[in-house]
């Protein structure tokens, strides 16, 4: 037993010796590979070393030679880059190379005609894409896949081109490595295809079974549920949902019921955790391929923001904002990126990693969308110079959301009465929901409420009317939520009430029969229900710019204009709104029997003596200024000191542009400037000669067109200039404008990706890897993509990814 034992560990290093490495294979090593133990890496596959395909280097003068990786793994990695393609970075202007007395750069035309070359930034060298993925230790041509081609004076040379010289005849080593590629990609006609060649019945089987998988894991991805269960096993009653839904999928279609699961062969199941991530990693790219294309060479913007995950990890989503061929203006969920820290380098290398593995340009950002924290506006080391250092038209905008937040919590707590209000408000809303007996004393006190209203004719009967809600409470990050929790006690006033009441006489404890007593005095106070009206006038109006934020087609002018109508409004309210205001007040606190101060009565504050009083005046004094006009006054003096673009050059500039009042606004002296001082890398000095000449046309053509006119906002402009194909015929100013639509408004999609992200990273979810987790999100969040991918295209690059035991094709 021990002579066989040795037997069966025996390897071919048992019979030969290895030869040791020379001190110059490993000077020329990059990976520094120590094969002083090579017997043990070959006799144990469980040493194998796994090569991430997704995180392979870009970039031509950086990247691994394909002869160095693992053997086993170098057609995989050769896939992966065919996969991704030639790394042709497009950029506005390539550094210039000193060629004798003149000057020379490489050209991004001559992608177009040589599909097979690439460039690389760090090097500022061409490089032979096919001649890299099959290229030996012993190069051909060491020139396109080493050390890197850089003299542009012999490309435009004719026959002599360096470029058709290196191409060569139909048995050159260049063409052969094209021929390579094309072999390796088709894998039918790979040996172990032929000599195992499948049935056509057996091959469609297979892609029947894998289809079943595809269809189950794009179902639960879009619905954010777990894939596995606890148990799995044949005897477990619930094995998990994939695998649940596949024997659903089984019952319904009895042909797909004899092919799946234990009907499968067992090296062809498709079922397993690694089959499920590489599926869902496909279905991801595929989304991901998807917005590559919708931006094409399209201008864009990224808006960015972190947050942690339940696994208190920090995560950093990525969405990008741009404008797509159809001329409608998209926000769409690209990546979340796990970072060690915030700080703006880190953030800055995993953002730039992102755009340069799906070959978005940092050169095409035009904006830049983060929060006000210091390591993103910084205005010197911040994130948004850094990258302002790399091109200097990507603009930042300080998210317009997180402004308002902003503005209104300093609003609040510099008037202490409207302080004090919401505190006691969120004690209210604590004391009253924090049991579940009071939570249905609540809603039974509201249901008699409401039967008794609609009995008298108080409220009118309908559909969806008169539903018993909840206290809502104040949350710190949305201000919306403060809104949501004032206009709930004013529905549910009566019930709290009560609720308050049956707490002062049926209270378990002291402590809170007293609390509830209290909460009881506060409520039934002129000074509470009166802030509590204020304020729902005041949030009533800011709400609505609030809610605008949120949605992904708002352009950057027409949210100055939502704020500068908010603004107008808070001011007609404060000269004009109080009267009514007050009749509101006295008209509820009548109806609650609260008592009402005499307004001519001299107001005495804190404790009511005289001394303590510093200037006589009355109540009605007391609450028009003091409360009324103090709160409006703090809140339109922050909104002015937050939302102060207005003074800022583009803005004014971009506002030529806008077509509201049958483009009153229209200056053609205005737009020549805006794109001459903010994006003159956009446009080339004879193109800005062709501008002038365009808007005269334009204002003769556009602005009287019967197309154009009622429309209020520039996204709809540039809808219509594509509709009407106006578009070619002012390109520049098309241009123009979809760079203005490109500047960030606020992070909203970026904060509904961490909402994502809660549900699909939960507590018992918590140690989803990262790639997982970035792939469920993707096709998750920007499902109208992930459902319009063919599942025959899904199993076509499932089956050319790595050699498969069962034939799909």
């Amino acid at each position: 037993m021990e002579t066989q034992g040795n037997k069966r560990r025996k390897t071919i290093f048992s019979f030969f010796k290895p030869r040791e490495p020379t001190s110059t294979s490993e000077e020329h090593s990059p990976s520094n590979i120590d094969i002083s133990n090579c017997n043990d890496q070959y006799s144990s596959k469980s040493q194998r070393v796994e090569i991430d395909v997704d995180s392979l280097e870009r970039d031509p003068s950086i990247r691994i030679p394909i002869w160095q990786h693992p053997v086993n793994q170098r057609d995989e990695i050769r896939r992966a880059y065919i996969k991704m393609g030639p790394y042709q970075p497009i950029m506005p202007v390539y550094p210039r190379t000193e060629s004798g007395q003149q000057y020379r750069r490489f050209q991004s035309s001559w992608f177009k005609q040589f599909s097979w070359l690439e460039y690389s930034p760090s090097k500022d060298a061409a490089f032979c894409f096919p001649c890299f993925l099959f290229e030996n230790k012993k190069a051909h041509y060491p020139t396109f896949t080493t050390e890197g081609f850089k003299s542009w004076k012999r490309v435009n040379d004719g026959s002599r081109c360096s470029f058709l010289l290196h191409t060569g005849g139909p048995t050159s080593p260049h063409n052969n490595a094209v021929n390579s590629i094309d072999a390796l990609m088709n894998l039918t006609q790979h040996i172990d295809k032929v000599m195992n060649v499948q049935t056509s019945e057996e091959v469609q089987k297979n892609r029947l079974r894998l289809m079943a998988t595809i269809e189950s894991i794009r179902w639960l991805s879009l619905q954010a549920c777990a894939f596995r269960g606890h148990d799995e096993s044949l005897s477990s009653n619930n094995c998990g949902n994939f695998i649940e839904m596949i024997r659903l999928i089984g019952r319904m279609n009895g042909s797909i019921d004899d092919v799946v699961l234990e009907k499968a062969p067992k090296n062809a199941k498709y079922t397993s955790p690694m089959i499920q991530k590489e599926i869902l990693h496909i279905m991801a790219n595929k989304v991901r391929n998807k917005i590559r294309e919708e931006i094409g060479d399209a201008k864009f913007c990224i808006l960015v923001d972190e947050a942690k995950d339940t696994s208190n990890k920090e995560q950093m989503a990525i969405v990008l904002r741009f404008v797509d061929v159809a001329g409608f203006l998209r926000e769409r969920f690209f990546a979340i990126v796990h970072v060690t820290d915030t700080t703006a380098l880190t953030l800055k290398k995993e953002i730039s990693d992102v755009l340069d593995r799906n070959n978005l340009q940092i050169s095409n950002m035009r904006g830049q969308g983060y929060d006000g924290a210091s390591n993103m506006s910084g205005a010197w080391n911040g994130l948004q110079a850094l990258f302002l250092r790399d091109c200097p038209y990507a603009y930042y905008v300080h998210c317009f959301a997180h402004r308002l937040q902003l503005a209104l919590v300093v609003a609040a707590e510099r008037e202490t009465s409207i302080w004090l209000f919401f505190s006691k408000l969120t004690s209210i809303v604590n004391l009253v929901s924090a049991s579940p007996k009071r939570h249905t004393e609540l809603r039974s006190a509201q249901a008699i409420e409401i039967a008794h209203m609609v009995a008298t004719g108080e409220r009118e009967t309908g559909r969806g009317c008169n539903q018993i809600g909840s206290l809502h409470r104040a949350g710190t990050t949305r201000w919306s939520s403060h809104f949501d929790s004032i206009c709930s006690l004013i529905d549910m006033y009566k019930a709290v009430i009560t609720v308050l009441e049956s707490m002062v006489n049926e209270g378990s404890s002291n402590s809170l029969r007293g609390e509830a007593s209290g909460s009881l005095i506060v409520m039934r106070s002129f000074d509470f229900i009166f802030i509590l009206y204020v304020m729902h006038k005041i949030m009533g109006i800011t709400d609505l710019l609030c809610r605008a934020l949120q949605h992904k087609s708002l352009d950057i002018l027409n949210a100055m204009d939502l704020v500068s109508s908010t603004k107008a409004l808070l001011q007609t309210l404060r000269e004009e709104g109080f009267d009514s205001l007050l009749m509101n007040v006295e008209s509820v606190c009548t109806e609650y029997d609260i008592e009402i101060p005499n307004m001519n009565a001299c107001y005495k504050g804190a404790t009511g003596r005289s001394c303590q009083q510093k200037d006589s005046i009355t109540f009605e004094h007391y609450y028009r200024v003091g409360i009324f006009k103090a709160a409006i006054d703090f809140q339109v003096t922050e909104l002015n000191s937050r939302f102060n673009d207005g003074a800022v050059e583009l803005l004014m500039l971009s506002s030529a542009l806008e077509p509201k009042d049958n483009f009153k606004l229209f200056n053609a002296g205005l737009i020549y400037s805006l794109a001459e001082k903010f994006y003159p890398g956009d446009f080339t000095a004879q193109e800005m000669h062709y501008l002038r000449s365009q808007l005269e046309h334009y204002k003769c053509d556009v602005l009287c067109h019967e197309s154009f006119q009622n429309i209020s906002t520039i996204s709809e402009l540039c809808q219509r200039l594509v509709e009407t194909n106006k578009s070619q015929n002012y390109n520049l100013i098309d241009r123009l404008i979809r760079l203005i639509l490109t500047l960030p408004v606020s992070t909203a999609t970026t904060e509904r990706s961490f909402s994502a992200m809660k549900l699909i990273k939960t507590a018992i979810r918590n140690k989803i890897e990262e790639d997982f987790l970035a792939d469920s999100m993707i096709v998750y969040i920007e499902r109208e993509l992930a459902e319009n991918i063919d599942s025959n295209s899904i199993i076509d690059e499932f089956y050319s990814l790595k050699n498969r035991r069962a034939q799909l094709q």
